[in-house]
């Protein structure tokens, strides 16, 4: 074989292998301490699930890292890291839409680099004057518009009255806005709204002080679980008051050991829910099959959803040869998650790129539900209506058409 001969195929091969082995970088911005802490480990494993899928199916995602603490500061700094150091086209997280939107407005947004959270559902994020035109902000779970509304809609079949005590960040404060006025649409009424720090105390008894004057039927403990341990323990403990309503934020097993089950039996609540169908079954049996059980913790579909999207987004780029930059990248991105096209379901990778190689439209059919992003980059997912019982958390029911009010 002559000289030449032998370069071009060796140049041809070192291409194919680079173009087979190429790697997009994705940061990880979710919570491993701070009051979310108990969540963060179980979003990652959704996460590298999802990527784990991938890299088998012929495309590699790498992850880089790092912890929100479930707070804004160290958060922002974090994501200066991944977007200035570590140049990642996208950012999944943060947990906490208090944590969510100053990264966006001082990181994601101006940078033009692309964010999906997967677990803040403030209203406020809907409508984020910095995004506004940008279109750089996305997220997998349902706004608390929803949320809100199944909540007062719940309580009111069994409470007259109601107390709400929140945490203090655009997450507390959109739930308890929407919860109220939902609520109090159906005839109950709300006796005191009371918020309290995002950082997480050793006493709230001042803030139990004033949510339980009036004697409500029920507390709504709309918080995370590092401060909802605290102030349950002291409203059974010093206020002798047990009856309570929970959300996503204190869905928690870390609750039921703190507070103990026999205090929590048969209490509700609500929390953004997984569509029950093949999607999530599948994604049910995968992560079992990796992980040995999937904890009934919310959001970890929607972890697995996000990645899925930014994987299936670079992808569509990438046969398309457009370079892998968050812009291009964004741009696909409902190209691959909204109909029209072939149901793409759960680790259907291989199938998913073959079509895109063909020019096929397809349509990302997720674990938690449909990844339809409309124009805020919200998407509407079931709302999940849950209980405590035997030091369990079991899903009672799901809201598939939740009115807007």
């Amino acid at each position: 074989m002559k000289k030449g001969a032998v370069i071009f195929l060796l140049l041809f091969f070192f291409v194919s292998f680079a173009s087979a082995q190429e790697v997009v970088k994705v940061g990880t911005l979710l919570a491993h301490t701070g009051p979310l802490k108990e969540f963060g480990p179980n979003l990652k494993n959704g996460c590298e699930l999802a990527a784990r899928q991938m890299a088998a199916a012929g495309f590699k995602i790498k992850f880089i890292h790092e912890d929100s603490e479930t707070s804004a500061i160290p958060a922002i700094n974090a994501a200066k890291k991944l977007v200035e150091v570590d140049k990642v086209v996208a950012i999944i997280g943060a947990l906490a839409s208090g944590v969510t939107i100053p990264v966006a407005e001082s990181v994601t947004i101006p940078k033009g680099v692309i964010q999906i959270s997967p677990a803040s559902t403030s209203p406020l994020i809907t409508v984020l004057p910095a995004d506004k035109g940008r279109d750089f902000l996305f997220r997998t779970c349902p706004s608390d518009a929803l949320q809100g509304v199944v909540a007062g809609k719940v309580v009111s079949e069994r409470y007259k009255t109601a107390s709400v005590l929140y945490v203090n960040n655009p997450y507390g404060q959109g739930l308890a806005e929407q919860f109220k006025r939902s609520f109090e649409k159906r005839g109950g009424k709300v006796l005191a709204m009371v918020p309290h720090d995002e950082r997480a105390a050793e006493s709230y008894t001042a803030e139990l002080k004033k949510a339980l004057a009036r004697k409500p039927d029920v507390l709504c403990a709309f918080s995370y679980p590092e401060h909802a341990k605290v102030y349950l323990k002291e409203a059974i403990e010093f206020f002798k008051f047990r009856s309570f309503f929970f959300c996503d934020g204190t869905k928690s097993f870390d609750i039921v050991k703190a507070v103990g089950a026999k205090n929590l039996e048969g209490q509700m609540g609500t929390a953004p829910g997984a569509a029950k169908g093949t999607s999530y079954d599948v994604f049910v049996a995968d992560y079992k099959a990796t992980y040995g059980t999937l904890p009934p913790l919310p959001f970890i579909t929607n972890a697995y959803d996000a990645t899925a999207v930014i994987g299936l987004a670079a992808y569509a780029a990438k046969v398309k040869g457009l370079p892998l930059t968050p812009k291009n990248i964004r741009d696909q991105l409902r190209y691959v998650a909204n109909p029209p096209g072939e149901v793409i379901k759960p680790g259907e990778f291989k199938k998913a790129f073959e079509l895109l190689r063909k020019g096929v439209d397809i349509n990302y059919e997720g674990a938690a539900g449909s990844v339809d992003f409309d124009e805020n980059g919200d998407v509407v997912t079931p709302i999940e209506i849950w209980k405590y019982s035997g030091g369990k958390i079991v899903t009672v029911r799901l809201e598939y058409e939740v009115p807007k009010e």
